[in-house]
């Protein structure tokens, strides 16, 4: 194969950080009108395209930036900052091409081809995995989604739903069983223009309306037997996402939410200094009370930083993953609900973003793993023999 020239690692771009501003202030000017149309972004992610974001996790041996956790991670607030709707689709760009090169389970030719079209064309990659009536396969059981082994392929048939990125994909790990009498279970690797495929638009959310998480519905696809990208015996353990692969996770998703709040507060903070009662004569800045409001948002955002700080620079360990997650998102939409209560009925208000940033900081809860999972596998490690005193 011939490698394509690499782009230079991130932090060894001049300007990196102002350029990061530049791309939140272009992204937000636009953010409005990509929530009320809660359609694809296809003009944001052009535009991270031209700026060579869409194959920052590439190898820089297939052409990309083979960016580390702490420069994925500087990426993703900046987005987020400006339109986080946008940044949750690149979180999964993200983490899957973080992961694909050392999945040696796909074929080689499919790794390559997939780092190859990223990088070149910013195809976007993702998995699906949550269905109708099983929901998230973090809370166990098998797929309904089949793949019928035949003479010619796979013959893949079944429903996903909150299908991140869904109309914007080019590839797309749709999590299936096979029909042989011991299943094969895991990803099969489906284009977006497969005969088959069909994505229904029913993504209609209180916020981060602009990922179109649709459900996509597959209707006997013929999918070439090595697609088979990363299936195991379903009566065998199941590769569970640990290592690497679980801190990404466990940093870039809150990254996202703690974005949005951080663009909360700064928009309070012009509010508070241009807003002037009338019966007050001085901007709302000026009172105490409202001072020490700001004062808690910008202590849970500063404990937030130490946190992903800490865990992009490994010093988190992975038994904390979970909790990691927790936190930062329960901290970002306290403060986002501080900012709210700051700014009373203007911060409901659909004509000021906090309205917007308070409705997509919430959705932060429903990733995996959820809070009471989280609580729980705490609790239980706690109660372990060896962690009594």
């Amino acid at each position: 194969m011939t490698l394509l020239s690499p782009l230079p690692p991130p932090h060894a771009l001049p300007g990196f950080d102002e350029q990061l501003a530049h791309l939140t202030a272009q992204l937000a000017a636009s953010a409005a009108a990509v929530d009320r149309q809660a359609e694809f972004p296809h003009g944001n992610f052009a535009l991270l395209q031209r700026h060579g974001l869409l194959g920052l996790t590439v190898p820089r041996a297939l052409g990309g930036a083979g960016a580390d956790l702490h420069s994925a991670r500087k990426v993703i607030a900046a987005v987020a900052r400006g339109e986080p709707s946008t940044a949750l689709i690149l979180v999964m760009q993200y983490l899957q091409h973080h992961r694909l090169q050392d999945d040696t389970r796909w074929p080689l030719h499919l790794r390559e081809r997939l780092a190859r079209e990223a990088v070149q064309q910013g195809a976007l990659l993702n998995a699906l995995r949550v269905e109708p009536e099983l929901g998230s396969p973090a809370r166990g059981g098998l797929p309904g989604t089949v793949a019928r082994r035949t003479a010619e392929g796979w013959r893949l048939s079944g429903t996903k739903i909150y299908s991140t990125g869904s109309h914007g994909l080019t590839w797309l790990v749709v999590w299936a069983r096979s029909d042989d009498a011991e299943p094969l279970v895991g990803g099969f690797l489906v284009h977006k223009c497969s005969p088959g495929v069909r994505i229904v638009d029913e993504w209609d959310h209180l916020g981060m309306r602009a990922t179109c998480s649709h459900r996509v519905e597959f209707d006997d696809v013929l999918l070439p037997l090595d697609h088979a990208v990363s299936t195991a015996p379903a009566n065998g353990p199941r590769p569970a996402l640990e290592g690497d692969a679980l801190l990404w996770m466990s940093v870039l998703l809150p990254t996202v939410y703690d974005a949005v709040a951080r663009a909360a507060r700064d928009w309070l903070v012009q509010f508070l200094h241009s807003r002037v009662p009338a019966n007050l004569g001085v901007p709302l800045a000026s009172l105490p009370r409202l001072q020490e409001l700001l004062g808690q948002i910008d202590t849970l955002l500063f404990t937030n930083q130490a946190l992903l700080d800490s865990a992009a620079a490994g010093q988190l360990p992975l038994a904390n993953a979970g909790q990691l997650k927790q936190r930062v998102t329960a901290q970002a939409i306290a403060a986002v609900e501080l900012a709210v209560q700051a700014a009373g009925n203007h911060g409901l208000s659909r004509r000021n973003p906090l309205e917007r940033h308070y409705r997509d900081v919430l959705c932060g809860r429903v990733h995996t793993p959820q809070d009471d999972s989280v609580f729980a596998a705490a609790g239980r490690a706690a109660l372990q023999p060896e962690a009594q005193p």
